[in-house]
């Protein structure tokens, strides 16, 4: 088994950081093309969001002893997200494009993140109990 959980060939703080950029590029994105006005600051969630799970991951690859602290409190950034994503289940009727495609990443990426830092967890406490490391 290996040292390192990886998802498609990333580490969990690369993923964080990757999903993180997503998501506030795509914030950022539908805060300046919206069509309200004035423009409401909504628009920009999912880079409210994405942003600390951006800066966690930043901050897990620069101080790795402190990487489960960064993980485990991205993972409930991840929850927050995903949560929040299921409006789209809801089916409002109001929803503009932009605020499905919005809510369609923060459920999918955070439940993915979820899916990936559980993994991950798993994969720490097997490689413990096997006595590969501490």
């Amino acid at each position: 088994m290996s040292d390192e959980f990886t998802f498609f060939g990333m580490t969990v703080p690369r993923f964080a950081t990757i999903s993180g950029g997503l998501l506030v590029g795509w914030g950022i994105f539908s805060y300046i093309t919206q069509s309200a006005d004035p423009p409401s600051i909504t628009a920009a969630i999912p880079a409210l969001l994405g942003l600390p799970i951006l800066g966690l991951g930043i901050m897990a690859h620069r101080d790795e002893k402190n990487l489960k602290h960064y993980m485990h409190t991205s993972m409930v950034f991840a929850l927050l997200m995903a949560l929040g994503g299921t409006r789209v289940i809801t089916g409002s009727s109001d929803m503009t494009s932009l605020a499905i495609i919005s809510h369609i990443l923060l459920l999918v990426i955070g439940a993915t993140f979820i899916f990936v830092g559980v993994q991950s967890f798993r994969h720490a406490r097997l490689l413990r109990e096997s006595g590969g490391a501490e």
